[in-house]
């Protein structure tokens, strides 16, 4: 708790790390846990009160951490188990708080508990999978598809039946119908705990127990969204079933009764802004966050991320608290997907995520402004580039933190080329930010420290307020007005009175408003009663 009695993650900001991408402590030109501690500095003088790493778990990397092979390890590239505790250790002592990214869903095909299963059907992990025998003529037992393509079935010729992965081959998905599943996982969240993490981000949080019956899932139809046409049918079946709350709540239980400062956020990749909501339970009894997708894949603008947000703030139950990111590690970078690599535009998107009523979620790089990098396609390592229209994947959005210019980007001291690569460091990079009063960065620490100074940005009410087509602009509380000019256009904002504490534009900052508030193009101000 903090010390007016509210929850540490309400009032925070969250930083997401990429650990192969973020600091290289050992000059092999990949990212690793010594590295983010040698940068725990920066982010307690950044005002950083959480970090979730992305997976740091030993994985032959087919998906790149994402296909993990121990539950209760670190992968050599990254560090060791004392990396971990040395980690917890010095961010705790700076105020920051360290969440895993736990992956409850499948596992690499190269787990203990998978090369068993595989082994016969009476193999003693051999129910921990889901296992099916072919239909009559040998197809597969449904017709499930992956979500990164094909059929959602391999056939294994050794023992005759099909498993099921809902991602890569490589990929199988743990069935959650078992409880000695249930009763593993249980243990690794102990396990984690133990070594001082403060809770999970949690990978297909809202897909990992399946239609126990494996009925067919229904085709896609004309008017669904995009996403789910480009799969061709309904995740009805082979996902968001309504079992998984179950678990969820199992889970934060589990945690409430370790230590009620534990924190459970979900990857709820779902478009629809009801059934994300549903995941926060009675508010209190399922996960504290809940990733606000519908959000994160919607255009940058105000007619469409108004209604999101008054949607959202419908749906959650009363007690529950949104969450607000624009990129992360599977959908780029929001300077380049939001904002056309425009810095007036991601300042404008930089003061929506720390002005809203919620827990904001920075990227790596959001806060300097960073651009998905151009990339040779000979370079692209996603096993799934092709899910992109420029067959570059995820990676642009992945690669190798700026923290300079200098010769390998502050990244490295190595002369190994690294693991993605770097971008154009020398034109977007901490060095030159910091001692910029007027970068980006500057902009991205003095939000987040007025963050902390006024209640109402933390914990005021968020109320929509009338300024036209072109402006969003809302109330947080009594004395707070937030408006953003989303256009090219210069627009006002009517009936306005007070001083400009912070503007995209910094040399507004103090300047005293009496009645309409005048915004050029891509122009944000944050009003308060005084100085």
């Amino acid at each position: 708790m903090t010390s007016t009695g509210v929850p540490w993650w309400r009032d925070g900001v969250f930083y997401q790390i990429y650990p192969r991408s973020f600091a290289d402590s050992n000059g092999d030109g990949i990212g690793d846990l010594q590295g983010v501690i040698s940068k725990l500095g920066y982010l307690q003088w950044l005002g950083i009160d959480g970090v979730w790493l992305n997976p740091t778990t030993p994985s032959p990397n087919k998906d790149w951490g994402y296909d993990v092979s121990d539950f209760r390890g670190v992968d050599p590239d990254l560090g060791t188990l004392d990396d971990v505790e040395a980690l917890v250790a010095e961010a705790g002592r700076r105020g920051i708080r360290i969440l895993f990214d736990l992956v409850p869903n499948h596992t690499s095909d190269h787990h203990d508990w998978f090369v068993d299963s595989r082994s016969a059907r009476s193999a003693r992990h051999r129910d921990w999978y889901v296992w099916r025998d072919p239909n009559e003529d040998g197809s597969p037992p449904n017709n499930w598809v992956s979500v990164f393509g094909g059929s959602a079935w391999k056939l294994e010729e050794g023992t005759g039946q099909f498993y099921l992965h809902n991602f890569l081959e490589s990929q199988p998905d743990l069935n959650w119908w078992n409880d000695e599943v249930r009763d593993e996982f249980d243990d690794i969240l102990r396990f984690w705990f133990d070594k001082g993490i403060a809770g999970f981000r949690i990978d297909v949080a809202h897909g990992i127990v399946k239609d126990q019956e494996l009925r067919d899932n229904l085709p896609a139809e004309e008017g669904d969204l995009p996403r789910i046409r480009l799969l061709g049918q309904r995740q009805t079946y082979n996902m968001n079933r309504p079992e998984v709350h179950a678990v969820l709540q199992r889970w934060r239980k589990l945690g409430d009764d370790y230590d009620p400062q534990r924190i459970l956020v979900g990857e709820t990749f779902v478009l629809d802004i009801a059934r994300m909501a549903s995941f926060y339970g009675s508010g209190e009894d399922e996960l504290h966050l809940a990733f606000n997708f519908p959000f994160i894949l919607a255009p940058f603008s105000p007619d469409v991320l108004r209604d999101i947000v008054s949607a959202t703030e419908g749906a959650l139950p009363p007690s529950a608290w949104p969450v607000w990111a624009a990129s992360n590690h599977d959908v780029r970078r929001f300077p380049s997907r939001w904002c056309n690599n425009d810095d007036a535009q991601t300042r404008c998107a930089l003061m929506l995520l720390l002005t809203m009523r919620g827990t904001p979620f920075l990227y790596y790089g959001d806060e300097i402004g960073m651009p998905d990098t151009e990339m040779d396609p000979d370079r692209v390592l996603d096993p799934v580039k092709w899910r992109t229209e420029d067959n570059l994947g995820r990676d642009p959005g992945r690669t190798p933190m700026h923290w300079s210019a200098a010769t390998g980007a502050g990244f490295t001291t190595g002369e190994t080329e690294p693991w993605l690569p770097f971008g154009d460091y020398g034109s977007c990079n901490v060095a030159d930010q910091k001692e910029d009063a007027s970068s980006t960065l500057s902009f991205t620490r003095d939000l987040i420290a007025l963050r902390r100074e006024l209640d109402e940005l933390r914990g005021g009410p968020y109320e929509m307020v009338e300024a036209g087509t072109a402006v969003w602009a809302w109330q947080r509380g009594e004395g707070v007005l937030v408006a953003l000019n989303l256009s090219d256009e210069t627009a006002t904002v009517e009936n306005t009175t007070g001083f400009v504490r912070i503007a995209t534009r910094r040399e507004r900052d103090g300047e005293e408003i009496k009645g309409p508030l005048t915004l050029g193009p891509w122009e944000g101000a944050l009003i308060t009663p005084s100085r």
